[in-house]
């Protein structure tokens, strides 16, 4: 198992607030999972919003919407697969409603940087009738040990439509000691927490380090978007999320935040931290 898994790390929790219940939607995903340990941790209860919970959450079907609701204090919206996609906004946004409805007090979205779309869902949950926080994060670097990424480390070989152009990646634990911080401590009330890590890597970058972590070689490979959308396609995957690298390849993001140190007050994980500590874990042992 991760070592970012075993230990759970608590937030601050000055005007920490009262037991609740707390829907974690995607609560078996990278983030998800991360915020329901801790906010048991806590002592808080975790409802995981998936569709194989005992309270079955589907985003696809506002059927599961209401039961799932019930009795929630707070909510973690982490929407599937990314905000991005076509209808996800609306999506987003009629189910804000109808947690502010419910009787919701505070919802916080997970968001991506420099994605139209996604903005456009963090006006919609603003705009819900709810408080809320908006956690805006830049590339996890778990998407190489626990994501799309890893078959491709595993065979030492990353072949991606991203060129030299550099990305500051998140650890996921850091999004969930904001995401739990925003839902649990009074002061993050209307906050959008921009996050990166503490550098910018190209995939070149990050190779090297998975090589250094790992003992073994793992090599960059650049390919174009077309390329990559026939692998996305061979492996059963949406080919939208080829797309998602040209918000890497025009440098939009290609700059440092301080969202972790705003909500937390203390630095953000490094990727070479990550990449050893998930090495250590086996999950790369081949």
């Amino acid at each position: 198992m991760n070592e970012n898994t075993d230990s759970v790390q608590q937030p601050s929790t000055s005007a920490t607030a009262a037991a609740r219940t707390v829907l974690v939607t995607g609560g078996t995903g990278k983030t998800g999972r991360r915020v329901a340990e801790r906010l048991t941790a806590l002592g808080h209860t975790a409802r995981i919003g998936s569709r194989t919970a005992p309270v079955p959450f589907d985003w696809a079907d506002d059927t599961t919407w209401d039961a799932a609701l019930d009795g929630v204090g707070a909510a973690y919206l982490a929407y599937y697969p990314d905000l991005s996609f076509p209808g996800a906004v609306e999506t987003v946004e009629a189910f804000a409603r109808r947690a502010a409805k419910a009787g919701v007090e505070r919802l916080v979205l997970l968001s991506g940087r420099g994605e139209d779309a996604a903005q456009a869902a963090e006006e919609a949950v603003a705009g819900a009738g709810t408080g809320w926080t908006v956690v805006r994060c830049s590339w996890f670097s778990q998407n190489f040990s626990e994501s799309f990424f890893l078959e491709p480390v595993l065979s030492g070989e990353l072949a991606l439509p991203t060129g030299t152009a550099v990305e500051p990646f998140i650890d996921a634990d850091d999004i969930a000691d904001v995401a739990v911080a925003a839902l649990t401590e009074d002061g993050h009330d209307g906050e959008v927490y921009e996050l990166s890590g503490p550098r910018l890597l190209s995939f070149a970058d990050a190779a090297a380090e998975l090589s250094a972590a790992t003992g073994r070689e793992i090599r960059f490979v650049a390919v174009t978007v077309e390329e990559y959308r026939a692998v996305l396609a061979a492996a059963g995957l949406p080919g939208e999320f080829a797309d998602l690298f040209t918000m890497i390849l025009d440098g939009r993001n290609a700059h440092l935040t301080d969202g972790v140190r705003r909500a937390l007050g203390r630095e953000p994980r490094d990727f070479a931290d990550y990449a050893r500590d998930a090495a250590a874990s086996g999950v790369w042992d081949v």
